[in-house]
């Protein structure tokens, strides 16, 4: 494992609701596709596939008679998720602004991310030298929340797992990183987030830097949530 001098040793990172506002792209998206094929699609439908790998959400779009095969429906929200990405990147500004504090002291950053690739390169085109590694739904067999996706980016950036700081804004996504042993920030965007044993929950990540990070990374944990989700 290679020798990272930074605490914490890297800072994993969710993309969609997480890095960038872009639930409602998919939604729109999962919505147009719906009413091709006669489909009521609500906003509560578009939330219940908040950090879902792209198979199950083509397969809840399937059962609800979208008559098309998983790999087109994939495919079509792909497509428009990444035309209006590449058009415009719906930044978070709390995450961006503790993302560009990270790489500024030197820490390693990967996205890890349920996204494909092209999505994905939607974003880190317009950050070219903000993650050493990028994880994606097409380059994992068990995608969120399975741990398999953080395990991957700790492994290929050579770091230890239980030394990140992984930061995430939904239930699937949260369980991914918890189980992986990170030190696991949720973030309260559109989903609740249960509480976890030594789960950080926040409204917001305004005011994080690279120390805060450090303090989560060495075990502190920072719940603003309290009773509520």
């Amino acid at each position: 494992m290679t020798s990272h001098p930074s605490d914490p040793q890297a800072v994993l990172w969710d993309m969609d609701g997480t890095l960038i506002d872009s639930e409602p792209y998919w939604i729109a998206a999962e919505t147009e596709l719906a009413a091709r094929f006669g489909v009521t699609w609500t906003h509560e439908d578009g939330l219940q596939m908040v950090g879902n790998p792209l198979p199950v959400s083509a397969q809840i779009l399937r059962d609800r008679g979208v008559a098309l095969s998983d790999d087109e429906i994939i495919g079509y929200l792909i497509m428009r998720v990444r035309a209006q990405i590449s058009s415009h990147v719906p930044w978070q500004a709390d995450a961006r602004a503790l993302l560009e504090a990270s790489v500024a002291a030197g820490i390693p950053n990967a996205l890890v991310t349920m996204s494909y690739t092209p999505l994905a390169e939607a974003l880190t085109a317009a950050v070219p030298d903000a993650f050493a590694v990028v994880v994606t739904g097409d380059r994992v067999e068990r995608g969120k929340p399975d741990p398999e996706a953080y395990l991957t980016a700790a492994r290929e950036l050579g770091v230890d797992i239980e030394r990140c700081v992984a930061i995430e804004d939904s239930p699937a996504g949260v369980q991914s990183a918890w189980m992986s042993g990170a030190a696991t920030v949720g973030v309260r965007r559109l989903t609740p987030l249960v509480a976890r044993a030594g789960l950080s929950r926040v409204h917001s990540l305004e005011g994080w830097d690279a120390q805060t990070l450090a303090r989560v990374s060495a075990g502190e944990v920072i719940d603003e949530l309290g009773d509520a989700q």
